[in-house]
């Protein structure tokens, strides 16, 4: 990922007001297919709000993404609700995916299609992957995330080798945008 980038994200994160503390209403609605313990990582998770809630549910949480200030603010609101996480300032694009094996991993509105290939290699037997993601209908409602950040209809589950698909719905969901939400597992 280009500095520019990094610079751009830790503006944003700056502002703490930016980053929404509750987590994924959709992450949410699939607590059934996630275990209670284990390793899990937070992919690109920004300021903690899905790493949070997911150490609040009993698992030891790494929390990855590229800016230094959202991972700041990701620790001090762990602390503030009680929990650990290890943060990772990490460039997902330029450096090599975090050691696993993980039980759990979650990708949240970040679209790095080469990962896909990297998760089954990660995960240990049994583990879980999440991925939701908005896909280009999303802009029928709304200009942002733009196009180069959005999958093409009906193409997570196609991003999926190695794993076995549990659970995926594509559509206008809870969030408000038209994600692709996957769960698979190892």
């Amino acid at each position: 990922m280009p500095d520019f980038d990094r610079t751009k994200w830790d503006a944003k994160y700056a502002d703490a007001d930016f980053a929404p503390r509750e987590p994924s209403t959709v992450l949410i609605s699939l607590a059934k297919y996630l275990p209670r313990q284990g390793k899990a990582i937070d992919v690109a998770g920004g300021a903690g709000r899905n790493a949070i809630w997911l150490a609040q549910r009993g698992l030891d949480v790494t929390i990855a993404d590229v800016s230094s200030v959202g991972l700041a603010l990701a620790a001090a609101r762990a602390q503030e609700a009680g929990v650990n996480l290890t943060t990772l300032c990490t460039d997902l694009e330029e450096e090599p995916f975090p050691t696993g094996p993980w039980d759990v991993i979650v990708s949240v509105r970040y679209l790095q299609r080469p990962l896909f290939a990297v998760y089954p290699q990660v995960l240990a037997p049994g583990g879980k992957l999440v991925a939701i993601q908005p896909t280009k209908s999303n802009l029928q409602r709304h200009e942002k995330p733009p196009a180069d950040f959005l999958l093409r209809d009906g193409e997570l589950p196609q991003l999926i080798q190695g794993l076995e698909i549990i659970h995926y719905a594509e559509g206008w969901l809870a969030d408000g945008r038209h994600d692709a939400v996957l769960v698979a597992t190892k």
